[in-house]
């Protein structure tokens, strides 16, 4: 009979479960700490600080979250060939943590430009009324920069007249950066993900350890594992951007680097309590520890070449179709498109050969699903782009007229959502399944993409309220936070387990590749997306809130209709789905 637990009934226990287990918890509790206050911050820091236009911070947003989803992959490899998990783990967390210091060093904010008339202008940033304003000198006249409804920009005079108009593509706003800034910026970025590609697959490796083949305990281990990402995410997500409002940027991301180094000493210094977990592969080679770590190093001028090239990146011409889109794409974005449109292909052509007919149709059913599971995370991964930006610009940030928040901390209504929310699905799905109703997988992720397309038009409709300053009140971008997170909890928890189910064994670990494939080619995306949900601005400031507003409601309505499309279409699909299945749920 299979044995119900690693750990003799004697030994220590942490609410039932290994001691090793709160450790772990801890750890990853830290780690995702400084991940999620680099996150909430990036979008604000790349738009106010180095004042890139809403495009170039989007492209770089979606770049670097796909990437932190890609280095996984290889982490993993390299930890259960040759370093162990516990020592892929340490280095992970020391490269994160120099990464998330070295972002500290970000030099002067950049300085705001406009050129026009072949003339490039300094914009001055200046308090008027208690908001910021932009002005330029022009001929010796000191003028207000405004944006008009139809996106021409008028230029007004210390009278408040307009002094001249000038057309939208006549008017380019940009601004002088340190290309040294810039690169130390790259770099930081860079190291993070390399440093998470260590980290995020063997830390849960090393929980996965605790429990020995057929303990029960594993899925409530990890459920409560799981519970440390939300935790960790919910305190940085206040705290960073607090600090970095009330000291600077770089108190924000040095709060993310402390709280990186706490995750490495609980496992650099854990006692002897973690001692014959992750440890290093009995292969009967040298070690090969140290030339890993060099070459790793080394990788960083990957990502950052990558990162490089998309902030470089040109738009398509205007008619060259979608041939001339594909072609002006960052290298990093054609080397997605192409890895997950081919490889999918091909590895259900190979499926269709070598396997049987159930074991074709159970892959192409995954397969299907991880298309679907692209469509959800592009849109739920607005929260760290568009949706911050949002609510930066056309969001009321009081709360109850007593304090207000910064558009960095709105970010932590997801996380307070899920630890509020997470018991409450688990109970209702056990709740389900004890009557014989609990929904299989499609009907699940059709759930979750409706849901996440009903949060945007919560929040489009919450903007016909919007106030004469044309911003809508907290709890409507609230109300878009609590939905996406009862959305999430139908598709998180049950995408690997779905993988594992519905995938021929010899290919499992192949599978589980792209399944994470899947989801950073749906970061990409969703950089794209917000891009195209992106606002002109002037010295990291919009010059019309009214075309703001009007903007964002326009894209949120119609990404918000097509998720709700693709969910109904999933879920009437799901019965054919469940067919191919056969019987996995």
């Amino acid at each position: 009979m299979a044995s119900i637990s690693a750990v003799p009934a004697a030994a220590p226990q942490w609410f039932g479960h290994p001691r090793q287990l709160a450790r772990l918890f801890s750890t990853e509790l830290w780690e995702r700490f400084g991940f999620y206050g680099l996150r909430a911050l990036l979008v604000l820091y790349l738009t106010k600080h180095f004042i890139y236009g809403d495009k170039a911070a989007g492209g770089m947003y979606g770049a670097y979250l796909s990437l932190t989803y890609l280095t996984p992959f290889i982490g993993g490899i390299l930890a259960d060939r040759f370093l162990g998990s516990k020592r892929a783990v340490k280095f992970g967390a020391l490269v994160m943590s120099v990464g998330y210091f070295i972002l500290c060093f970000g030099g002067g904010d950049a300085v705001p430009t406009a050129t026009f008339d072949g003339v490039r202008h300094t914009v001055a940033v200046e308090q008027v009324g208690g908001n910021e304003a932009r002005f330029l000198t022009d001929h010796g006249t000191r003028l207000r920069i405004r944006g008009n409804d139809d996106g021409s920009v008028a230029l007004l005079a210390p009278d408040g007249s307009t002094a001249r108009t000038i057309a939208k593509d006549g008017f380019a706003a940009d601004a002088e950066r340190s290309p040294l800034y810039v690169a130390v910026m790259l770099l930081a970025l860079s190291a993070v993900c390399i440093g998470n590609g260590f980290f995020k697959p063997n830390i849960s490796t090393m929980v996965g350890a605790l429990y020995a083949e057929g303990d029960r305990r594993r899925d409530a281990g990890f459920t409560i594992f799981y519970m440390g990402i939300n935790l960790g995410s919910l305190g940085s997500q206040i705290l960073c951007p607090f600090l970095a409002v009330a000291f600077g940027w770089w108190a924000g991301f040095g709060l993310a680097a402390v709280g990186m180094l706490i995750a490495w000493s609980l496992i650099q210094f854990d006692g002897g309590r973690l001692a014959g977990y992750g440890e290093v592969p009995a292969t009967g080679r040298p070690d090969r520890a140290i030339p890993i770590y060099l070459a790793s190093l080394a990788a960083i001028a990957v990502p950052w070449l990558l990162f490089s090239n998309t902030l470089a990146a040109v738009p398509a011409a205007a008619g060259t179709g979608f041939v001339g889109y594909l072609a002006a794409l960052p290298v990093l974005g054609k080397i997605l498109f192409a890895t997950f449109l081919i490889g999918v292909p091909a590895i259900l052509v190979w499926s269709w050969r070598v396997g049987s007919r159930k074991e074709f149709e159970m892959m192409l059913a995954a397969m299907i699903l991880i298309v679907f599971n692209v469509t959800f995370w592009t849109l739920f991964e607005q929260a760290g782009s568009s949706l911050t930006l949002f609510a930066d610009r056309n969001t009321d940030l009081s709360v109850f007229g007593l304090f207000s928040i910064s558009a960095g901390q709105t970010q932590f209504f997801n996380a307070i959502f899920i630890v509020l929310l997470a018991p409450v699905f688990a109970a209702m799905w056990a709740a389900l399944a004890r009557r014989g109703m609990e929904p299989g997988i499609p009907v699940k992720f059709g759930i979750a993409l409706v849901g996440v397309g009903v949060g945007f038009l919560f929040l489009v409709w919450g903007t016909r309220y919007a106030g004469p300053d044309f911003k809508v009140a907290i709890w409507w971008l609230a109300g878009l936070y609590l939905i996406h997170s009862m959305a999430e909890l139908c598709i998180s928890p049950v995408g690997l387990s779905m993988i594992t189910k519905l995938s021929i064994a010899r290919i499992v670990g192949m599978m589980m590749g792209v399944w994470f494939l899947s989801i950073s080619v749906a970061e990409y995306v969703g950089g794209i997306v917000a891009q195209v949900a992106s606002v002109d601005t002037v010295g990291g400031q919009v010059t019309n809130l009214k075309v703001s507003l009007e903007t964002y409601a326009g894209v949120f309505q119609t990404i918000g209709l097509v998720a709700a499309g693709i969910g109904l279409v999933l879920l009437v699909g799901s019965f054919f789905l469940k067919r191919l299945m056969h019987g996995v749920d």
